[in-house]
C-alpha cells in the first residue's frame, strides 16, 4: 500500500510542479526582482514552459529510447509555450459568476494584480466552490461596513494600477479545507490572514512596494 501511496504522491508532485513554477516563479520575480506585473508573469510562464519541454523530452526518450533533434525540440517548445500562454490568458481574464459574490466582485476581478488572478484561478480547478467575497475597495467602503477606515490597504489600487488583495469565504467549510486553502497560498508566495471583519474569511494578498508591511 505504501508503494502505491508513494507513486501517487510522486505523480501528483510532477503534475503540480509546472503550476508551482508558474505562479511561485512569477511571485519571485515580482518581489525579489521588482519586475512589472506582466513581465513577472511572463518570467514564471517561461519557467513552466521549459519544464513542460523537459517532461515531453523525458517521456519521449523513455518510450522510444531516441534522442531528439533541434527541430523536434523547437516544436515542443512552441507547443509548451502555447499551452502555458493559453492557460495564463484564461486564468487572468475569466472568472465564473459561481466564484464571485455578486456581479461587482466579478467585474473587479480584472482589477486584481495578474499574478493574484492566476493564483486564484488555478485553485478554482481544485476547489470549484471557492468564492471571492471582496476585492477592490475604497476608504468609504470600510465606513459602510462599520470598520475603521484604513489609510493603507492592499484592497486599494496600488501605484501599478492593480489591487493586491482579495477575501475568500471560509464560512461553511471545514477547517481542514480552510487550512489547505491557506497552505496553498503560502506555498505560492502570497500572504494570508484569517480574520472576521464583517464575516469569517481568508484575506490573501500579494506584496506591494507601496506598503511593504501591509497585509
Amino acid at each position: 500500500m505504501w508503494y502505491w501511496i508513494y507513486q501517487f504522491l510522486k505523480l501528483f508532485a510532477l503534475l503540480a510542479l509546472p503550476f508551482i513554477l508558474l505562479i511561485r516563479g512569477a511571485v519571485y520575480f515580482h518581489i525579489h526582482q521588482a519586475w512589472s506585473p506582466w513581465v513577472a508573469l511572463l518570467g514564471g510562464a517561461l519557467g513552466a514552459a521549459l519544464l513542460l519541454v523537459l517532461y515531453l523530452t523525458f517521456i519521449h526518450g523513455k518510450l522510444t529510447g531516441r534522442v531528439v533533434g533541434g527541430g523536434v525540440l523547437k516544436r515542443r517548445a512552441l507547443l509548451a509555450g502555447f499551452l502555458v500562454l493559453g492557460y495564463c490568458i484564461h486564468g487572468v481574464v475569466f472568472l465564473s459568476s459561481n466564484n464571485a459574490k455578486g456581479e461587482q466582485v466579478q467585474r473587479e476581478f480584472t482589477r486584481l494584480h495578474p499574478i493574484l488572478r492566476l493564483g486564484v484561478s488555478t485553485l478554482i480547478f481544485l476547489d470549484p466552490a471557492l468564492l471571492i467575497t471582496d476585492a477592490s475597495r475604497q476608504p468609504e467602503d470600510y465606513r459602510k461596513m462599520g470598520l475603521p477606515t484604513k489609510t493603507r490597504s492592499l484592497h486599494y489600487p496600488q501605484s501599478n494600477g492593480y489591487v493586491h488583495a482579495i477575501d475568500l469565504r471560509t464560512r461553511g467549510h471545514g477547517e481542514w479545507r480552510n487550512a489547505l486553502l491557506k497552505g496553498y497560498f503560502r506555498l505560492m508566495g502570497f500572504r494570508t490572514l484569517r480574520h472576521g471583519g464583517t464575516a469569517d474569511h481568508l484575506h490573501v494578498s500579494l506584496f506591494s512596494r507601496d506598503a511593504p508591511g501591509a497585509l
